[in-house]
């Protein structure tokens, strides 16, 4: 038995080996195209479609955003807090709640339909701005092409100001869930990063991903600033979601990345906690009925309780896990 293990594990790594040498090669000729993608939508925190690429392309992937991610990296705010090394979830909210401490209103945005509303045109001209081997544009350019039109039923058609009848068959939106995707959001923003910043002289703004904040001490400032960022964002076919885009004192908190952030404390979203509760019991009935083990139980309660921890949430995982029994 631990013959044959072994003699499948060596076949599974000579194939392997042979597809990345056969991708090499691809790559090297500039044949290379990038594969279907397998879409499924997830619920959590809100219906969104995700694009599983193939293997391959996620090797690709990699290599490419390790290649170019240095020329960028160097580039981008202090405050911008997803998928960066030494970011995240929680130094973005440690510095909101600074912020939440020091000012008296702020001003909370996010995006209408980011990913699929992404501009192909406008994002291959900033990477190329950056970037100036041809063979690495010409990559980008395939894994643009292969997730055009793959959000098209994700995003409601926005005017902008001297779009003509071609408007709509503009290139446009990204993957969400390849490497590649979560990166060139961020170098798609960067430029309206340091437009905030800079342009408008609000240093204390964060961002993470298409959700962004900005702090003041009066309401005049916050509006004005409003204005000039809706201005701003037509430059990149980008438009504020909705009604959200509202001046609030930072005494009454925020609702910000799965949290309510208060300039003293913080509370889970209760949306938060009755949806890992139900996970967290579907995964007890199934380690009862002998379908997975028990260390799949541990390690979710284990990441969820990590990341709770965060708020005020004590007797919330009391109450999780009082009575169960394994």
């Amino acid at each position: 038995m631990v013959q044959e293990s072994q003699s499948v594990h060596s076949r599974f790594e000579y194939r392997l080996e042979d597809n990345l040498v056969r991708l090499q090669e691809e790559l090297a000729a500039q044949t290379y195209h990038p594969g279907a993608y397998v879409h499924f939508y997830i619920h959590e925190p809100k219906r969104r479609l995700i694009s599983a690429a193939p293997f391959r392309d996620r090797v690709v992937h990699h290599a490419l955003c390790n290649i170019i991610e240095p020329a960028f990296e160097a580039s981008f705010i202090a405050h911008s807090y997803a998928n960066r090394i030494g970011k995240g979830t929680h130094a973005c909210l440690d510095t909101c709640q600074q912020w939440m401490q020091q000012y008296r209103y702020v001003l909370q945005c996010d995006l209408r339909q980011f990913f699929p509303s992404i501009d192909h045109r406008i994002l291959q001209r900033i990477l190329d701005r950056r970037i100036q081997d041809g063979d690495i544009r010409r990559l980008i350019a395939r894994i643009l092409a292969s997730g055009a039109g793959v959000l098209t039923n994700e995003y409601d058609l926005v005017d902008f100001p001297g779009d003509g009848l071609y408007a709509a068959l503009r290139p446009r939106g990204l993957p969400i869930g390849n490497l590649t995707s979560q990166f060139w959001a961020n170098c798609y923003l960067n430029e309206f990063d340091h437009f905030v910043t800079n342009g408008l002289g609000c240093h204390a703004y964060l961002r993470y991903v298409d959700d962004f904040l900005l702090f003041a001490d009066d309401k005049r400032t916050l509006w004005q600033w409003k204005a000039a960022l809706i201005e701003r964002l037509t430059e990149l076919r980008l438009a504020l979601h909705g009604g959200s885009a509202q001046v609030r004192p930072t005494a009454d908190g925020v609702r910000f990345l799965g949290f309510v952030v208060y300039p003293d404390h913080r509370r889970l979203l209760r949306r938060k906690g009755i949806h890992y509760r139900r996970r967290f019991h579907r995964l007890l009935a199934e380690y009862r009925g002998g379908r997975i083990p028990r260390t799949q139980v541990d390690d979710s309660l284990r990441g969820w309780v990590n990341h709770v921890r965060y708020a005020n949430t004590w007797g919330l995982r009391r109450a999780l896990v009082r009575g169960v029994r394994l």
